[in-house]
This record gives structure tokens, sequence and C-alpha cells, in this order.
């Protein structure tokens, strides 16, 4: 059973910095739940306000509908209610619904609602599917606005006006002009969340669109950082975020760019680097090469100080 309502939910997730573990494999890629629930307890040994469970940096896209209700019950085991976690969901309807509900059964207390696999559909589909999952669980639902699921203002107000527990908004589009158009016409309706890849980048613009928070995925192997950089945009501290990004954020996006699929690879390496191995990503995900690892070892001490 979940411990926080859609409303506190959504209330919950607007006061911080929120984060994604990455999910742990052993070297045949079989999930590792005793180090990834070691992992989940070593982040909320650091201020965290939620945490996302097998979503796009936990590899969700890999795993089995099963797997995933595995990861998400380990996760809401090691949390024990001290914060909310939040379920990836997604594939086509009759599967997001199947995952949806299963994520409830293990106690999750949100669902993050990503892009359907593959599939390109009118307002009137994608309208049809993020309701079904809203209609499947009694659970808070985040969408995430992103490639090939990319509702628009009217859309998203009539999900809402329809479903109570829609209580998010996750944005990796960058469309400023939709952003905005969301934000007027919903207002504090729904809890936003910046999740343009990688999020510090936009942190401080998206702020002053209503946009309190964001996922941070260099949370996974330096939260101190992570955190100190959320604050920083927080308080308007120019200075300290604009640092940030030029010492180490935009260095890392161009080591990340390097590789498609990297993303979370990156994230996978800089673990390692830390003393926290994750274990290899799942194919079709390749990981860095050890020169490219080197290359963030340097940035990652660098950081650290």
């Amino acid at each position: 059973m979940s411990h926080f309502s859609p409303d506190d939910l959504a209330r919950q997730l607007g006061r911080g910095l929120l984060s994604f573990p990455v999910t742990h494999f052993d070297a045949q890629g079989s999930f590792l739940e005793g180090a990834y629930r070691d992992h989940c307890g070593w982040m909320l040994e650091h201020e965290l306000t939620g945490l996302f469970a097998a979503g796009g940096t936990g590899e969700f896209f890999s795993l089995t509908p099963d797997e995933v209700a595995k990861v998400v019950g380990a996760a809401v085991q090691e949390t024990n209610g001290r914060i909310p976690v939040i379920a990836g969901c997604g594939y086509g309807t009759a599967i997001a619904t199947g995952i949806a509900r299963d994520a409830e059964k293990q106690g999750a207390d949100g669902l993050l609602l990503l892009p359907p696999y593959l599939m390109n559909s009118t307002q009137e589909g994608l309208a049809a599917h993020i309701e079904a999952v809203c209609r499947a669980t009694g659970l808070g639902v985040i969408v995430y606005n992103r490639d090939n699921a990319v509702v628009d203002d009217e859309t998203l107000a009539r999900l809402c006006d329809r479903n109570p527990n829609l209580i998010g908004f996750k944005d990796g589009v960058g469309d400023i002009e939709l952003m905005t158009r969301i934000f007027a016409r919903m207002g504090d309706r729904l809890t936003y969340i910046g999740g343009l890849p990688t999020a510090e980048t936009f942190a401080t613009p998206y702020l002053t669109m209503g946009v309190t928070t964001y996922s941070s995925a260099i949370f996974n192997f330096m939260p101190q950082w992570a955190l100190a950089f959320y604050k920083a945009v927080r308080a308007g501290d120019q200075a300290h975020v604009m640092a940030g990004l030029r010492d180490f954020v935009l260095p890392y996006i161009a080591l990340r760019n390097r590789g498609k699929g990297y993303a979370v690879s990156i994230v996978k390496a800089g673990m390692r680097i830390v003393g926290r191995d994750a274990g290899p990503v799942r194919s079709p995900l390749t990981d860095l090469s050890p020169q490219e690892e080197a290359e963030l070892r340097i940035l990652i001490d660098r950081a650290k100080g």
C-alpha cells in the first residue's frame, strides 16, 4: 500500500531534488536486488524528495514487466515510506496498465508514464492511453512529454479535468512556448518536473516557468554535488550554477554525446569510478570505452575537489 496519496505526492515532489537510481545487474545481466537496495539506501542518506524506480536511467526499456515490479518492490522496501517511490510505466496501453497495477500492488506511490514504444499517434490516441493508465490505478500519475508522446495544453487540460490522479507533468521536449502555455493554463493543478537530459543544464530557465524540481541522474554518483547545484539554482546563485555547468555539466554532456545511448552508460560509469559499481548496461546499450571512462574520472575528481 502506498504511503502518499496523489495530492500528497504532488506536494512532496515539488519541494526538492528528485533522482532515479540505476538498476544493478551482474555480468550476465540479472537483477541484483541486494546491491540495488543498498544503493537506494545510500541515496537516502542524502537530502532527496522522491525516487523514480525503474525509470529511464533505471533501464526501464530493457526490463520485463515482472522485473519492473521486482525493482519497484525493492525500492519500496528500502525507502519504507521515508520518501515517495514513483515507478516507471510504459509500452502499449495493455502492458502499461498491467505495469501500473503491479506497481500499486508493490506499494509504489506514483507512476511516471513514459512514451509508448515506437508508436506515433494523434492527440486523441495519446489521451486515451494516458487516461487508461490513470483509471487502472489509484496512484498519482506523472505524464512524461517526450519523443513520440507529446501532448499539448488542450489535451492535458481535458485529461486533468477527467482524472484527478493525474498530478504531474515532466517535460523532456524543451518547447518553451508549449511549456509556457501548459503552465499558464494549468497553474498549480500540476507539479512540474524538468526532464530534459541533462536536467541541470535547463534548471535555471525552467525555474522561471514554474518548474521547481528536476530528476538528477548525476545524484547517483555525486549526490552532494547534485544537491549543492540544485540549491544554487533555487537560490538564484548564478555564479555557482555557471561554474557547475562550465566545469562539470557541459564537459559531461560532451562526453555523453559521443555514443548513442550513453545517457545511462555514463551514469553507470560514474558509479564505478566512485566505488559503487552497478554492473554493465543491458544491450542494446553499450558501456563507455576505457578511454572515455578515464576522461569521466578526471571530470569527477575535479568536481569533487
